[in-house]
């Protein structure tokens, strides 16, 4: 599993911030009281990513709807739609989509790609449509009308699915942790500045990474753990060497936020 990435080293990967919320370690964190730590208030910023390659751009993930977002009171910095046209991309015409799971704020805008090819992990998928998505644990982090559109998007024939593994483009490959979500996946971008693992939310903060701390929204615990593990493995034996996580407010920080340009402090870059 997990075979070296290709090496692309044209590929260039944008971290975008397009919202926040504000909350505490108890609200995000799975059973945050056994670790005998305080309560403390806790950022959320919501990313999705661009990867720029010599073939073309593809998105990774499409953010939360203005109704998705209303629904959980979350801040909008930027409309990912608009976010993505200030640097280039026009969501209507923009050839690839990969999704690394169908939670509100990963799907939320993906009618507005309608000529993309969608690539998405068959568990992930299959879950969504087996009637377990009405539970009330896993349908807190859905919107029905966007579970609807992936189905519409499977019906044009524009859905790809996968079961471990997917080479996207030369240097770009999904991989299905699992875990948050049954088909939870992650993206390995090769860049001239090394490898980017866009965890996505199979690390939403850094304090997971560092601490084994688990999210507070989980499909399979033990498949969340060998999540865990395997990017600590990827870090540790050096094919990874920029991980980036799916909400940690720090992010942006750590790959240098960009002051101007399109998106003023919304933005970082690798490669």
């Amino acid at each position: 599993m997990t075979n070296p990435v290709s090496t692309s080293g044209a590929n260039r990967v944008t971290i975008v911030q397009y919202g926040t919320r504000q909350g505490h370690k108890s609200e995000v964190y799975l059973n945050w009281g056994i670790y005998g730590r305080p309560d403390e208030p806790i950022g959320m910023d919501y990313f999705l990513w661009l990867i720029e390659t010599p073939s073309g751009p593809i998105v990774v993930d499409t953010g939360f709807s203005v109704e998705g977002g209303a629904n959980r009171s979350r801040t909008f910095l930027a409309q990912p739609v608009e976010a993505l046209a200030a640097l280039g991309v026009d969501a209507a015409t923009a050839p690839e989509v990969l999704i690394t799971h169908a939670h509100y704020d990963h799907i939320g805008n993906v009618d507005a790609f309608d000529a993309a090819r969608v690539t998405i992990s068959a568990a992930e998928r299959d879950f969504w449509s087996s009637g377990m998505q009405h539970r009330a644990q896993f349908h807190h982090s859905v919107e029905d009308a966007e579970l609807e559109t992936l189905r519409r998007v499977e019906s044009e024939g524009r859905l790809r699915t996968f079961d471990d593994e997917l080479e996207i483009a030369p240097g770009v490959r999904m991989v299905r942790v699992g875990g948050h979500t049954p088909g939870q996946s992650i993206v390995l971008v090769d860049t001239a500045d090394g490898v980017v693992a866009l965890a996505s939310d199979a690390i939403h903060y850094y304090e997971e990474h560092d601490d084994d701390v688990p999210f507070a929204f989980v499909a399979d615990l033990p498949a969340m753990y060998a999540g865990f593990d395997l990017l600590h493995a990827m870090v540790a034996d050096g094919r990874v060497q920029h991980l980036v996580s799916g909400h940690d407010p720090s992010t942006l920080d750590r790959f240098g936020r960009i002051a101007d340009g399109p998106l003023p402090g919304l933005t970082a870059r690798i490669g």
